[in-house]
């Protein structure tokens, strides 16, 4: 049969395909991008047929309606990564939370820690062999693919084909064609809080670096002050917008990259259409595997890779807290520690974590980000042995190879303003040391 016949007999109704769905059924949804609206929609409309079945993903830009109270006999979620529409329900024990390495999921999948029953996902139309491209999540969509049961896709024809891996229409079980806009996340806006602090992460970026960088404000900053440098590449879990304008401008080429040359090599894109477009047949843009992206032994392998994330909370011995809020779980681990890992381990590599010295709740009330104690419950996402550099807009300090003391005191010096002398006293306490002072 050529592929052509057998495509067209898994085409099906949104409905049809999701009663497909057994009792116990664990549901994989595609990560970010790739979760498929249609069939995620049909679901939830179907509910009450399910019982028992667990949703499982990463990040999610859904509605997150199978989180409804109603809904907890039929569907229960149990993400790898809190995002918005699934946070309360955590927080309300309506939902459950697994904690995993980013690199280390397509690994649970296949060795069946991490149960995969059905795969739900988006998908390009075929090409004239029959091979689709899941566009802009292949993360741990493509192993869940491979290990599934059921292999449900929406097939979107304004989903970009990319470069990297490519699935044959002979994998799928039913196929729902249906066009949709994709979901797009607007470029932050840039204050001088956000430039102070991508200042310094520049001075810490030479040429020919191989760049690791997230989604905000300040890796946007970042971007932005770079075009002084000269062939830098790209190995990063995800790209935005940013990236592009410096591809443009010849300062992105990847010729120094110590593997795959000449390429942006990531594992997910989440950006505008902008970014889409870009990446639509562009043979320099290739989204591969998580476990091959993230991998630390495949970071290290990069010739100066700098890896910059962010936190919610440093503590004075540097350990570093970016995805819970006190007991609260806010997001996930995500690919923070792979990369930071994997810069370490690299030749001349450097791992920075970046964040505002402070936050500000509704009321205006300033709230420090370098504190002398976690706050309570909150979890350690990169240990104190792990970290490299912590910046904020007042300047940089340097973790590795420094005493908890010389620790403490390079904390204090970019710390704002208002924590200081809760800060000072705390370490004149812990050290035992009359007065303070920036001395070494």
């Amino acid at each position: 049969m050529g592929w052509q016949k057998q495509y067209n007999k898994c085409i099906c109704t949104p409905e049809e395909a999701v009663s497909h769905i057994k009792d116990k059924d664990v549901v994989f949804l595609g990560h970010a991008i790739g979760e498929p609206k249609v069939l995620v929609d049909a679901m939830v409309a179907n509910s009450r047929k399910y019982h028992g079945v667990t949703i499982k993903h990463m990040v999610s830009l859904g509605s997150g309606a199978y989180t409804a109270p109603d809904m907890e006999k039929h569907l229960w979620a149990k993400p790898l990564f809190a995002s918005a529409n699934v946070r309360k329900a955590i927080e309300e024990g309506k939902a459950d939370f697994i904690p995993v390495f980013f690199h280390e999921v397509p690994i649970l999948i296949r060795n069946g820690r991490l149960k995969c029953d059905v795969l739900m996902t988006q998908v390009t139309p075929p090409d004239e062999n029959g091979y689709c491209s899941l566009g802009t999540s292949v993360d741990y969509t493509f192993q869940a693919l491979k290990s599934a049961r059921t292999v449900i896709v929406q097939v979107n024809d304004q989903l970009p084909r990319t470069f990297g891996e490519k699935v044959h229409v002979s994998e799928f079980d039913y196929v729902v064609e249906q066009s949709m806009p994709l979901y797009e996340s607007k470029p932050a806006v840039i204050g001088d809080l956000e430039k102070a602090i991508g200042a310094h992460c520049v001075s810490l970026i030479e040429d020919r670096s191989t760049l690791q960088l997230g989604i905000g404000g300040i890796p946007d900053a970042v971007v932005q002050m770079l075009d002084d440098r000269k062939d830098l590449g790209i190995h990063s879990e995800m790209i935005a917008d940013g990236t592009i304008q410096l591809y443009e401008k010849g300062v992105i080429t990847g010729k120094y990259k110590s593997e795959n040359k000449w390429k942006m090599t990531v594992t997910f894109l989440l950006g505008t259409k902008k970014l889409y477009d870009f990446a639509h047949n562009n043979p320099e843009v290739e989204v591969r595997p998580v476990d091959y992206v993230n991998h630390p032994a495949v970071v290290m392998r990069q010739y100066r890779m700098v890896a910059i994330n962010s936190a919610i909370q440093v503590d004075m011995m540097g350990q570093v807290v970016a995805d819970t809020i006190g007991k609260r779980q806010f997001s996930g681990v995500g690919g923070q520690v792979d990369f930071i890992r994997g810069a370490a381990m690299a030749e001349d590599g450097k791992s920075i974590i970046a964040m505002p010295s402070f936050t500000k709740k509704k009321d205006g009330q300033i709230v420090s980000k370098i504190v002398p104690f976690l706050d309570e419950g909150a979890a350690v996402t990169t240990s104190r042995n792990d970290v490299d550099y912590i910046i904020t807009e007042n300047g940089i300090a340097e973790m590795k190879g420094k005493s908890l003391r010389d620790r403490a005191k390079n904390l204090i010096n970019i710390a704002h303003e208002s924590a200081k002398e809760e800060l000072i006293h705390e370490f004149e306490q812990r050290f035992h040391e009359k007065s303070f002072s920036m001395g070494k």
